[in-house]
Parts: C-alpha cells; structure tokens; sequence
C-alpha cells in the first residue's frame, strides 16, 4: 500500500512540474499581434479584437496538468 501512495505523489509532482514549466513557456512566448521589425530597431502592434488571443493551448495543457498533479497529491495524503 505505501508503494501505491508513494507512486501517486511522484505521479503527481512530475505532472505538476511538466506543467508548470509548460506555463512558463507560454509566458516567453511572443504575442501574435507583435511584430518585430529588425530593419528599424523597432516592435510593432497590430490588434484586431476579433483575432486576439489572450492564452495558447501550451498554458492551458500546463494548467491542466497542475490541477491534476495537486489532485493526485491531495489523494496520496487521502490513501
């Protein structure tokens, strides 16, 4: 039985860690309306609000994978 419990808490800090640095890929990520030009030196920012996204599926399968790793630990304290 401890094998089992101890088996669902690494599950559960090694999905928690995959999607934590999943989220911060997203946030290095640069944003779709931003361009950068290298012949000016210069970014550029082109909004349309019907094309904006605020988040990639990259945070949310690391979101996804954070919940389900503190689930998995909340069980493992449970058994």
């Amino acid at each position: 039985m401890v094998e089992v419990v101890e088996t669902v808490r690494l599950v559960g800090a090694a999905l928690g860690a995959v999607g934590g640095a999943l989220i911060a890929l997203e946030f290095f990520q640069q944003p779709s309306y931003v361009n950068y030009e290298p012949e000016f030196d210069s970014y550029e920012v082109q909004m349309n609000p019907q094309q904006l996204t605020e988040h990639t599926w990259l945070g949310r399968v690391g979101g996804l994978l954070i919940s389900v790793g503190f689930t998995l630990l909340f069980v493992a304290e449970l058994v």
